[in-house]
């Protein structure tokens, strides 16, 4: 599918929460993005590519500096997989980062739907990946979506979260948080999953329900997706695995 020129506005739903546990079914709705990952369009901060390797607003976080992408780091592609690699340069990790749209908000974004990344987790003490969703428009606040953080210290737990940031810096800031089992998360690939709608966002895991939260006023925009391999999150990173590597199968976005 070509990078998207404009922002995929889907219908919200108003309805019922969907029950924790409950699957969900994606029979009747479309596909508006898929990545399979046969191969990587990618560059530092575009334009013109379908990723670009820095968060578009500028300026890394986390214990290893994402990098710009050169031929076999960080990232590489292998039977349908990328693979985001973390390592030390000399005294100095690196890692990777990908973004769907650049510094101008050219790419893609979707308000409303489901987004799912299928992916599995690298071990070790440190490592840090996520898949999260930014809303374009921060001209006041930021709105977050952390479909999955995953901390290598707490195996078998993904961590997701609601955020909106105030850009001034007032407070109070907004967080809804939980963390759920990801039984097999570094051994298998498994499907994580963010269903938003105007009412409800809610998080699968294997496309099964396991958090909800209700849908903030700053969270119904076209949302950007992102995926990253990053280190510490509040842990060390004396004892990460050089390298380590996360494999992701694949990322689509689904509109009713």
């Amino acid at each position: 599918m070509a990078v998207a020129a404009c922002a995929i506005l889907a219908a919200p739903l108003r309805a019922e929460a969907p029950p924790i546990g409950s699957e969900i079914d994606l029979s009747g709705w479309s596909r508006t993005f898929s990545e399979e990952f046969d191969s990587l369009d990618i560059s530092a901060r575009g334009p013109g590519t379908r990723w670009i390797a820095h968060v578009p607003w500028g300026g890394d976080f986390g214990d290893a500096r994402f990098t710009d992408p050169a031929p076999g780091f960080p990232f590489t592609t292998r039977d349908g997989v990328l693979r985001i690699e973390a390592r030390k340069v000399g005294n100095v990790w690196r890692s990777g980062l990908i973004a769907s749209v650049d510094p101008q908000g050219r790419g893609f974004a979707q308000r409303y739907g489901y987004f799912e990344i299928r992916a599995r987790m690298p071990e070790g003490e440190g490592v840090w990946p996520a898949f999260w969703l930014v809303g374009i428009d921060r001209s006041t606040a930021t709105a977050e979506i952390d479909v999955l953080e995953y901390y290598g210290a707490k195996p078998d737990l993904f961590k997701s979260v609601a955020h909106v940031w105030n850009r001034d810096g007032s407070r109070p800031h907004y967080s809804d948080w939980s963390r759920s089992p990801a039984p097999g998360a570094t051994t298998a690939f498994n499907t994580y999953g963010v269903d938003v709608e105007e009412d409800w966002i809610t998080v699968y895991f294997n496309r099964r329900a396991v958090w909800r939260t209700p849908t903030k006023p700053e969270h119904r925009q076209p949302l950007y997706v992102m995926a990253n391999l990053a280190l510490g999150g509040g842990f060390p990173i004396d004892r990460t695995p050089d390298p380590s590597v996360f494999e992701i199968d694949y990322i689509r976005v689904y509109a009713r």
